[in-house]
C-alpha cells in the first residue's frame, strides 16, 4: 500500500518580512508553483515564494490541523518553529527534489 504524503510548509518573501503558511501533497510542485506567480492570493502578492521550513505528514487531516495551529501563532512563534527548524533561514527551494525524495520510500 502506498503511503500518502502531505507537507505543511511555510514561505518568505526575500527580505523575510512576511510569511505564508500552507499545506500540500507535493512540496516541488506547490512551492514551484508560489515562485512562478502561478497562485494568486496572499503569497502572491507579498511575493512569498521562499521555502524556510516544512514538516511531513502521511494523514491529511493532521497536515490540514497543524497548518491550522500554525497559522493562529504570534509571529515571535512562528520565527521560534523557524529557528529551530532553519537556524539561518536558508531559502530551502534548491533542495527541494532531494527532500521529497526521502519520503517516497
Amino acid at each position: 500500500m502506498k503511503k500518502h504524503n502531505y507537507f505543511v510548509y511555510i514561505v518568505t518573501n526575500y527580505n523575510r518580512s512576511t510569511l505564508y503558511i500552507g499545506v500540500s501533497n507535493s512540496l516541488t510542485r506547490r512551492i514551484t508553483e508560489h515562485y512562478n506567480g502561478l497562485i494568486d492570493g496572499f503569497s502572491k502578492r507579498y511575493n512569498c515564494k521562499y521555502l524556510v521550513l516544512y514538516e511531513h505528514f502521511f494523514d491529511v487531516r493532521l497536515a490540514i490541523a497543524r497548518e491550522k495551529q500554525i497559522k493562529k501563532w504570534s509571529r515571535k512563534k512562528k520565527d521560534e518553529l523557524i529557528n529551530k527548524f532553519n537556524p539561518e533561514w536558508k531559502f530551502l527551494n534548491e533542495s527541494l527534489a532531494s527532500i521529497e525524495t526521502i519520503y517516497e520510500k
